[in-house]
């Protein structure tokens, strides 16, 4: 269909028919103020925020759902406009709690940030709390009702997005609150902690459970060793959390903060990532060598998949790899190997996980998680979360010096950094995979697998392993993981390795990850990522001297029996 014009404010505007009126202003510069509607979910249209005059029209109607038209006179900042938006603010104020310097959301807060650009000083309407208990029922998530202002757009991520559907609007007018089915706690229904929503949620009603003080506590402990690693991801999103352009590179400022704060030893998950393709690559030939574990083998770094799996597909465990997440892998060296090479007591070594991802605070409580005869990783920080321990201590970031990562577990290559993006442990494998099948190693121009690349849904992909066709699948989102797995339970899927990534765009879109998270900085995360690989001087996990090093000091080789012991693990159907 051939595009319309119409007026907005003065301006003629050019648009597809399909567009609203809120996308069509937004082309032309013209904000209008949203609270329900989010670019990447649908636009229930509860809020009200959002409405405008349309010529013709008696009622104002909400732009963010309102298709435009030919012709159409819209007017977005006249005195009746301005005075709604401002009645639907103050009502929703009027039983929000008024405790914005201690909420988690202050100064991030999109409710908050409304009613200042409002001038809203007073509210003429009689606050009304409705004391609604917290739900602090698991490790990850914490959720706070009556801070809910019912814009659903948790329930769109959770229902549309990643499949799940534990959330919906309960009761009715002034009492409506969005909870879990029968008004339960999270860890009573089968929400699987990936924490999408707190990327949803305009304001504090769902956020990540705060392990800061934890933290504080043991770098504070004279006795305590304190070490800590960091994802993949993170060296591409910390600098959005504090202040700098999306996708901003900060490996070596990210070190020198950890220094400042006190960690004795800072280490890279990257590592760990490395060490993962190594056993998970061996684990995938065994099984297409062997015969001996079915196919296709499904990728387990996601704790928040895991969960999915568990409690959607448990007929469908065995399809899932032994191999522990890169940080399990590397909680479990570092109270081993580590411990034993530095002639530190494991006991007294406690290991911090810097993730994108709230599910990994659940994951490093698992029972499972305890091989090295301790809890492998003691406390999990989201991006967020060391964002506030930089600001609590006053480092000027931006200003830090470039530092490396400590040795031996901070070696890593550029296989190890392209985890944190959807298709990036795909590609990792498939670089080693051919190496140890071929008994070659890729040119420099085919260690990129750019068929596994991009945030499309599902991806699909076959590699020649010297006449052996290897077909692939990557998923991101467990809404398309959902997808791929009907299929695999039919006995239809054609695909021998599949990697699914729980959170859009991979852990660079984690719920861990900054406040105002979308699909377009997710990309640029992903591709920050892919620049970190082509800039490392190994970019294949079989070529990382640390790892070679653990294999011959410690491990013997990839599937041996220590390592099964230590970095292998296995996951237990649970009540849907």
């Amino acid at each position: 269909m051939s595009d319309i014009t119409l007026t907005i404010d003065g301006k003629s505007v050019c648009a597809s028919p399909e567009m609203t009126i809120l996308e069509a202003a937004r082309t032309v510069g013209i904000k209008i103020p949203t609270l329900c509607w989010h670019e990447d979910l649908g636009s229930p249209s509860v809020c009200r925020v959002c409405v405008v005059e349309i010529e013709g029209q008696n009622t104002l109607q909400p732009a963010c759902s309102y298709p435009v038209s030919q012709g159409m006179t819209v007017r977005t900042n006249t005195p009746r406009v301005r005075n709604a938006r401002r009645m639907a603010i103050e009502l929703l104020l009027a039983h929000h709690p008024d405790d914005c310097l201690s909420c988690q959301r202050n100064l991030k807060c999109e409710l908050q940030q409304l009613a200042a650009d409002f001038g809203i000083r007073e509210i003429r309407f009689e606050r009304v709390s409705r004391k609604i208990p917290r739900d602090e029922s698991t490790p990850s998530l914490v959720r706070d009702a009556d801070k809910c202002i019912n814009c659903r757009r948790c329930i769109e991520a959770c229902e549309k997005i990643q499949g799940v559907a534990v959330l919906s609007t309960v009761n009715r007018g002034f009492d409506s609150v969005v909870l879990p089915a029968f008004g339960d706690d999270l860890d009573s229904v089968v929400c699987v902690l990936c924490g999408q929503c707190t990327l949803a949620c305009p304001t504090g009603a769902i956020v990540e459970r705060d392990d800061t003080g934890r933290v504080w506590d043991a770098l504070a402990d004279p006795n305590m060793h304190v070490v800590v690693q960091t994802a993949p991801a993170i060296r591409a999103s910390l600098g959005e959390e504090l202040g700098l352009p999306a996708g901003s590179i900060v490996t070596g400022k990210l070190v020198a903060a950890l220094r400042k704060i006190g960690f004795d030893r800072v280490f890279d998950t990257d590592f760990a990532a490395d060490l993962t393709i190594m056993e998970e690559g061996h684990e995938l030939l065994d099984r297409i060598q062997k015969g001996n574990a079915p196919l296709p083998l499904l990728t387990s770094c996601s704790p928040g998949w895991i969960n999915f799996v568990e409690r959607f597909y448990p007929d469908l465990l065995p399809h899932v790899s032994t191999c522990k997440s890169p940080q399990q892998m590397f909680g479990a060296v570092a109270k081993t190997y580590y411990a034993e090479r530095a002639d530190i007591d494991p006991a007294r070594i406690f290991v911090v996980s810097i993730m994108p991802c709230t599910a990994k605070k659940y994951e490093c409580q698992r029972p499972e998680m305890r091989s090295s005869g301790f809890q492998d990783v003691d406390a999990v920080l989201t991006t967020r979360e060391l964002g506030r321990m930089i600001r609590e201590i006053g480092i000027d970031f931006d200003s830090l010096p470039e530092e490396e990562y400590d040795a031996p577990m901070g070696i890593s290559t550029g296989a190890g950094a392209i985890f944190g993006a959807t298709g990036g442990v795909m590609e990792a494998a498939l670089r080693t995979v051919y190496a140890v099948v071929t008994g070659r190693e890729l040119s420099e121009d085919g260690l990129e697998f750019h068929d596994v690349r991009g945030l499309e849904g599902i991806k699909e992909a076959e590699v020649d392993l010297e006449g052996a066709t290897v077909r692939v699948a990557i998923a991101h989102g467990l809404g398309n993981a959902r997808k791929v797995m009907e299929t695999i339970r039919t006995g239809e899927a054609p695909w021998q390795f599949v990697e699914i990534m729980c959170c859009p765009g991979g852990c660079v879109g984690g719920g861990g990850q900054p406040i105002g998270t979308v699909m377009s900085s997710r990309a640029e995360r992903g591709q920050a990522l892919y620049e970190v690989d082509r800039e490392m001087p190994l970019r294949e996990s079989h070529k990382n001297p640390a790892v070679l090093a653990l294999y011959q000091e410690f491990l013997d080789w990839p599937l041996s029996e220590r390592s099964h012991e230590l970095l292998h693990t296995h996951y237990t159907p649970k009540k849907s």
